[in-house]
């Protein structure tokens, strides 16, 4: 499968929308608030998706200084596409847009819990997470 991954390319909302939804993502994610959504692509600045043909298939959004740390907010890919190695060329392709020294930092979902392991990241109990009121 011949997948192409590009950086800061734009994408609508309702495409990151619908790519949230195709990976069970949506769930975590404010979805019906439209104006939010737009929020979290339009401010984010480094984004990393994934295509097949011309059908996004993944992305990697992110908040980052490029050398010190990435805060990686969401790794999505559509189910279909997931256990063929897109999540891994994301995350690869996002790397070589950052600095050598910059770590990335993420939350991950419950389900994808095990996954994160496998791939390298390291487990870290001094996450705080603070509700809007």
């Amino acid at each position: 499968m011949d997948i192409d991954y590009r950086t800061n390319f734009g994408i609508t909302t309702e495409q990151f929308i619908s790519l949230l939804r195709d990976s069970r993502l949506a769930e975590r994610r404010p979805v019906e608030d439209e104006t939010c959504m737009e929020g979290m692509l339009s401010n984010s600045n480094l984004i990393v998706t994934a295509w097949h043909n011309d059908k996004l298939i993944g992305i990697a959004r992110c908040l980052t200084d490029f050398h010190y740390a990435c805060y990686l907010s969401d790794l999505a890919v559509a189910e279909e596409y997931q256990k063929a190695g897109v999540g891994k060329g994301l995350q690869s392709a996002l790397k070589s847009r950052l600095g050598n020294k910059c770590k990335i930092i993420l939350i991950a979902a419950p389900d994808a819990d095990d996954y994160y392991g496998k791939i390298g990241y390291q487990r870290s109990p001094r996450c705080w997470v603070m509700q809007p009121a």
